[in-house]
C-alpha cells in the first residue's frame, strides 16, 4: 500500500529532534518493514541536502517551506502556503493512505481525499489545538488516556462523533534498546563528567521555559546548599537550534547569569544534543532524572525512557504524568514544590537504588513497542473514507452537568491547573466537588459557574 506521511517539523537523517519526530519515524519505518511504499513530506531545514531514505521502502522528503524554526510554521508569504499545498495535493493522487503526523495540516479538505488518520502529538501548540477542531479525518489517535480526555472535553463538544473516531495507542519503548546496562565509553566524548566522582542529576528537555529547567535549578540549589550533596552535576543538553535561534540564546545567557549568582555554576554541564542512538547510555549515565517543567505533554517520553534504562525519576504532576504510573513506581511531586523535589531527589540519591522490578515489569506490560506499533500500523491501514463530521454549536441547557476539567486535580494545597500552572484555592468550587463528586447542575450550585467555566476549572459533561 502507498502511504503518505506529513509532519510540519523537519525530520532528519540521524538526529532526533525530539519524541515526536522519533515516534513518526518508528512507525513509518515499522510499516516500510512490512512492505508498504511510505514517503514522508516534511519542512525543509537549512542542513537538508536533498531527501533521504529511512529504510529501503521509507523515502523522506523535506520539501515544505513552513517557517523554522519554530514556532509560527505557518509565517510564510500565501504563495508559500499554495506551493505546500500544491505538493501535499501531488503526492495525495499518488497515495493510498494519509498519516497527519500531530495534526498541524489546518486545511480539513485534505483529510477528505483518501482515508486519513491523524495523531495529536501534544496539547499545547496552537497548530496542534487548531488541528483538533478542525478535525476531519476518518480515525484519530491520542497518545495517552490523558490527552482523549483533553481532546473529547474541547473540540468534541463541537464535533459529535470525535469520540467513536478516537483510540488511545500509548507510547512504546523500544526494551532492547531502552534497558539497564553500563553506559557506552563515548557518551563521556560528548558530556564532559566524571561518573566516578559525579553525582549526576539529568534534565534532558527542550529549553522550553515550561520543560522545567527552573525548576530543575530550585531543586539543584536545595541539594547542594540543604542536603549538601556538593559533588552535583545537572547534566542539561544545549537545543541544537539554538544557533538557529536568537530568544533560545538569550534564554541560556539568563540561565547561566542566575547560576552563577546562586554558587551553581560548577554543578551544571550544558553539553551537546544527544543523537537519539546514545540516548539509552545517557540514561545510564545518570543516577537521576527530573522532569519538573508544567508543560502539558500529551505523554511525555523522557521520564519513562529513564525508568526503563534503570535510572529513577522525579515528575511533576502535570498532565499524563498523573496517571501514565501509579504513584508508588513513580515518585511525583506537585509542581513548583522545589522542597518536595529536592527531599523526594534526596531521597532517591541516597538509597542508590535503580528503577524498581514493579517498575520496569509495568512498563513493559503497558508501554510495549510491539503494541503500538502494530496499533498504528492497524489503524492506518484499515481506515476508511467516513462521512464528514458535522459541526454543531451546543446550546446551554438548565440540565448540563460540570464536573472539574481533566486537567484539574484536588489536593491539599488547592486546585491545580494544568495550562495555567497554578495551585489556586477556591473554597465554594471545592465544596461543591466534595458534595458533587459526580458533577452537578448549575441550580445544584446555587452560583453562577460562566466564570469557572471560562477560565477552564469546570467542563460540561457529555458534549
Amino acid at each position: 500500500m502507498k502511504i503518505l506521511a506529513f509532519s510540519i517539523n523537519p525530520v532528519f537523517p540521524e538526529k532526533v529532534s525530539g519524541g515526536s519526530t522519533k515516534h513518526l519515524k518508528n512507525v513509518m519505518i515499522h510499516l516500510a518493514q512490512a512492505g508498504h511504499e511510505v514517503v514522508i513530506l516534511c519542512t525543509r531545514y537549512p542542513e537538508h541536502k536533498g531527501e533521504f531514505r529511512i529504510h529501503a521502502n521509507a523515502l523522506v522528503k523535506p520539501v515544505l517551506d513552513f517557517h523554522q524554526p519554530y514556532p509560527q510554521p505557518y509565517a510564510i508569504p500565501a504563495y508559500a502556503l499554495a506551493n505546500i499545498l500544491e505538493t501535499i495535493g501531488t503526492h495525495l493522487r499518488w497515495a493510498e493512505r494519509f498519516y497527519l503526523h500531530d495534526g498541524e495540516l489546518l486545511f480539513p479538505h485534505a483529510s477528505r481525499m483518501i482515508p486519513t488518520t491523524v495523531s495529536l502529538r501534544d496539547n499545547v501548540y496552537p497548530e496542534t489545538i487548531v488541528g483538533g477542531f478542525l478535525f476531519q479525518a476518518d480515525q484519530l489517535i491520542a497518545i495517552a488516556e490523558y490527552s482523549r480526555q483533553v481532546i473529547l472535553a474541547t473540540a468534541g463538544q463541537f464535533l459529535p462523533g470525535l469520540a467513536e473516531r478516537t483510540h488511545t495507542i500509548p507510547n512504546g519503548l523500544d526494551f532492547a534498546n531502552f534497558c539497564p546496562g553500563a553506559p557506552h565509553p563515548n557518551i563521556l566524548r560528548l558530556v564532559p563528567v566524571n561518573p566516578r566522582h559525579d553525582l549526576l542529576v539529568l534534565h534532558p528537555h527542550r529549553p522550553e521555559p515550561s520543560k522545567g529547567l527552573q525548576q530543575t535549578i530550585d531543586t539543584a540549589a536545595l541539594l547542594v546548599h540543604q542536603y549538601g550533596f556538593h559533588n552535583l552535576k545537572v547534566c542539561v543538553p544545549r537545543w541544537f537550534e539554538a544557533e538557529h535561534s536568537p530568544e533560545v540564546a538569550n534564554y541560556y545567557r539568563e540561565i547561566e547569569l542566575q547560576l552563577s549568582e546562586r554558587g551553581l555554576t560548577e554543578h551544571f554541564v550544558f553539553h551537546g544534543w544527544i543523537p537519539q542512538s546514545m540516548m539509552p547510555s545517557y540514561y545510564r549515565l545518570g543516577r537521576l532524572t527530573l522532569t519538573l517543567g508544567h508543560f502539558v505533554e500529551a505523554f511525555g517520553n523522557v521520564a519513562y525512557e529513564s525508568l526503563a534504562c534503570g535510572t529513577p525519576g522525579v515528575v511533576a504532576r502535570v498532565g499524563p504524568h498523573r496517571s501514565l504510573l501509579p504513584d508508588e513506581l513513580l515518585a511525583k511531586v506537585h509542581f513548583g514544590q522545589a522542597d518536595e523535589a529536592a527531599q523526594c531527589a534526596a531521597e532517591i540519591l541516597q538509597a542508590r537504588k535503580p528503577t524498581s522490578p514493579q517498575t520496569q515489569a509495568y512498563l513493559r506490560e503497558h508501554f510495549s513497542i510491539q503494541k503500538q506499533l502494530s496499533g498504528y500500523a492497524n489503524t492506518i491501514l484499515h481506515s476508511e473514507l467516513q462521512p464528514a463530521l458535522a459541526y454543531q454549536f451546543p446550546t446551554p441547557q438548565a440540565s448540563d452537568v460540570f464536573s472539574l476539567a481533566p486537567w484539574c486535580y484536588r489536593w491539599a494545597g488547592g486546585v491545580f491547573h494544568d495550562f495555567k500552572a497554578v495551585h489556586q484555592r477556591i473554597p465554594v468550587l471545592e465544596t461543591l466537588l466534595t458534595r458533587f463528586p459526580n458533577g452537578f447542575t448549575a441550580q445544584q450550585a446555587g452560583v453562577d459557574l460562566a466564570e469557572w467555566v471560562r477560565e477552564g476549572w469546570l467542563v460540561r459533561q457529555g458534549r
